[in-house]
């Protein structure tokens, strides 16, 4: 890790955010005492990740699967173990989450519904090539409404940010 995380407790100035944090996660994770560092940072972070993923109108199964797969693709291991317990809870099965780390092989494409494999390259997509071409696009727009629209493009572009932020730091590997 390149940056020292910041114990919660130890810096009375912080404990109102860090009260936030608990409230909204349960617990104050190594991603936040790292973002505690920056408390303006750490403050608006998690309010724009609470919103993306407690406030969304995408079902449950679909933003996780989408959080894992951005974290395959930005190589940041400690996202997407800290998603596939909430993925279980959403219902996505254990083929489903390990099929994510290589969507190539045969028996992956099987397991994702037409819908799940438009999402899946629109987040392969935005990840990888950053413009998103209109057949792209216009798949996964038949199956959403535009607030579901901009729930699913939030949730690729902040897990996007949020891997990136981990691998930068090395926090996880």
């Amino acid at each position: 890790m390149r940056i020292t995380p910041v114990t919660p407790g130890t810096r009375p100035e912080l404990a109102e955010i860090e009260a936030g944090i608990q409230a909204e996660r349960g617990r104050v994770s190594l991603l936040y005492q790292i973002l505690l560092n920056s408390p303006p940072l750490a403050q608006g972070w998690e309010q724009l990740l609470t919103a993306v993923r407690n406030r969304s109108s995408l079902p449950a199964d679909l933003r996780e699967m989408i959080i894992l797969r951005v974290a395959v693709l930005n190589r940041a291991p400690y996202e997407f173990e800290a998603h596939v317990p909430h993925a279980l809870k959403a219902g996505m099965s254990q083929e489903k989450i390990d099929a994510l780390k290589d969507l190539t092989a045969a028996p992956a494409a099987a397991l994702f519904s037409a819908q799940e494999r438009h999402v899946l390259a629109l987040t392969d997509t935005m990840t990888r090539d950053i413009d998103v071409p209109d057949a792209v696009f216009d798949a996964v727009k038949a199956d959403f409404s535009d607030h579901q629209l901009t729930d699913l493009v939030a949730t690729v572009a902040a897990y996007n940010m949020v891997s990136r932020f981990l691998t930068a730091f090395k926090i996880g590997h």
